[in-house]
């Protein structure tokens, strides 16, 4: 099993749960107000008078084989929509209760 970490600009929200669904990735804990500022590109999304943007986060936690398909729905979205920004990881699951 694998966690898959996404981290996008709110604007993306609808499509990420799009995503998620036809990946059949059922289960996901949502971090509403995530605020944070891209490794390379990309404005400031904290929430404040000066970068008023802000981000949302989401863990799930997948077999194996969704992962794959999960991370081309989400590179497929960040290609259409480069300014609003998203970035998506992958962990192994050690263990689970």
């Amino acid at each position: 099993m694998k966690t898959v970490f996404i981290a996008y600009d709110k604007a993306h929200h609808e499509n990420v749960i799009e995503a998620l669904d036809a990946s059949n990735a059922r289960g996901y804990t949502l971090l509403e107000d995530a605020g944070g500022r891209g490794s390379k590109t990309g404005e400031p999304h904290l929430g404040s008078h000066a970068w008023p943007s802000m981000n949302s986060a989401i863990f799930t936690i997948v077999e194996d084989a969704q992962v794959q398909p999960l991370l081309t729905r989400l590179r497929q979205l960040d290609t259409d929509n480069p300014l609003l920004g998203l970035r998506a990881f992958v962990w192994n699951v050690e263990q689970a209760v």
